[in-house]
């Protein structure tokens, strides 16, 4: 990364901060009522968004409670030919979001987290449009500027944001990137930085809320610390068949 790369970054990062505890703290307290109630956030993300369904799913500091659904459950848990993954679209395609609920199997109390910067491809939607009106609560996590700039790809004409309780505003610029080229272009992909900041102020709002209300927080430690490991695994049974650890 070059220094005016890493100085834009870091500027859009310091401001992200100073304005987002706001809205971290309303996305928190949604996290925190369904931990409290044997719940699991279940992240959906795809593209390079299924990062930020990392930062939330099965990470050292993060919640035991929390799982990941990938498209790649199509073939991994729904016995789909692995062919399907080959099409460039399949990110951009609704019909498959039924299936990937119903394979996560998510109970009434859990809550979604649904990343994807421009807020406008058809299975995010399409799985905002699918958990709310399951009843699931919705945290978004999302580029307000660049959402708003292009066309809505979802038949109901609706972005992300418009289907979210609460909306995450990653900062990302329209385009997703920081510096400008002579061809017109730009360079520098900055909303992975910015939505996994997000990611970490809002567990960490969530730990607290859950501290102070006498409820001890389900929380990972690294398995490369001594113990770390086998406490994750007794956690980790408390959601049985609820959660999903695989390769990565």
């Amino acid at each position: 990364m070059t220094v005016s790369a890493a100085a834009s970054s870091a500027a859009l990062l310091e401001r992200l901060t100073a304005i987002a505890g706001t809205d971290v703290t309303p996305a928190a307290a949604l996290l925190a009522e369904s931990v409290r109630n044997n719940g699991v956030i279940q992240a959906f993300g795809t593209g390079h968004s299924q990062g930020t369904a990392l930062e939330i799913a099965g990470r050292a500091g993060g919640l035991v409670p929390s799982n990941r659904i990938a498209l790649t459950d199509l073939v991994q848990f729904g016995g789909e030919d692995p062919a399907v993954l080959a099409d460039p679209m399949l990110e951009r395609r609704g019909d498959v979001v039924s299936r990937l609920y119903e394979l996560a199997a998510p109970a009434p109390q859990d809550v979604f987290v649904i990343a994807s910067s421009s807020g406008v491809n058809s299975s995010v939607v399409e799985m905002a449009h699918v958990v709310t009106s399951a009843g699931h609560k919705l945290v978004a996590i999302t580029s307000l500027q660049h959402s708003s700039q292009v066309p809505a790809r979802h038949e109901s004409g609706k972005r992300l944001s418009d289907l979210a309780d609460v909306t995450l505003d990653n900062g990302a610029p329209f385009g997703d990137t920081l510096l400008p080229l002579p061809d017109g272009t730009s360079v520098g992909g900055v909303s992975s930085l910015t939505a996994g900041l997000l990611v970490q102020m809002m567990v960490a709002e969530t730990v607290r809320l859950l501290v102070e209300s006498g409820y001890e927080p389900p929380v990972y430690v690294s398995n490369n610390v001594p113990g770390g490991h086998e406490r994750n695994i007794k956690l980790e049974a408390l959601y049985e068949g609820r959660i999903r650890r695989t390769a990565s």
